[in-house]
């Protein structure tokens, strides 16, 4: 579903929202009108029947639509910001100079940190640096206790 036919759907949910809520706010108004005129609580379960249980129903039920709709309304937000970080790749060299696409890390040795549960190329930004970073031992791998690097891929290369 696109963003514009997301806010399509949201804004009418929107308005039924608010106007169930105000429905809700006059008929509980009404309700407590009419029972604060009687004096007998017999006479006063009619206005709760038909004024101030309906009304508190509209309330819960416009607070649930209005709920909705603007979670329908930040999901398209949501959607929208990652169409633009994923379709909007720079044409020339980023900050590093390195071409757009090109791969962040294309080390030979792999690298691991203790107590981690993934392994990365030697110039990964994730362990370059590091003085705890040790070699892989490959029964770690073969055993499936160490996954591949999502941001170096080790994997593509030697898996």
């Amino acid at each position: 579903m696109t963003r514009t036919a997301r806010l399509r759907t949201a804004h009418p949910v929107l308005w039924a929202g608010w106007a169930a809520l105000a429905a809700g706010a006059v008929l509980c108004v009404l309700g407590w009108y009419g029972v604060s005129g009687e004096r007998w609580a017999e006479r006063q379960l009619p206005y709760l029947a038909s004024c101030t249980i309906p009304g508190a129903a509209l309330i819960v039920a416009g607070a649930v639509l209005l709920a909705h709709a603007r979670g329908a309304v930040a999901a398209s937000r949501v959607e929208e910001l990652y169409g633009l970080l994923v379709a909007a790749e720079p044409a020339g060299p980023d900050a590093s100079g390195r071409p757009a696409g090109a791969p962040v890390a294309v080390g030979g040795e792999m690298l691991m940190v203790p107590g981690g549960t993934l392994w990365h190329r030697a110039d990964c930004p994730l362990v370059a640096g590091k003085a705890e970073a040790v070699p892989v031992d490959t029964g770690l791998i073969a055993s499936g206790e160490l996954g591949p690097c999502p941001i170096c891929e080790p994997a593509a290369e030697t898996g």
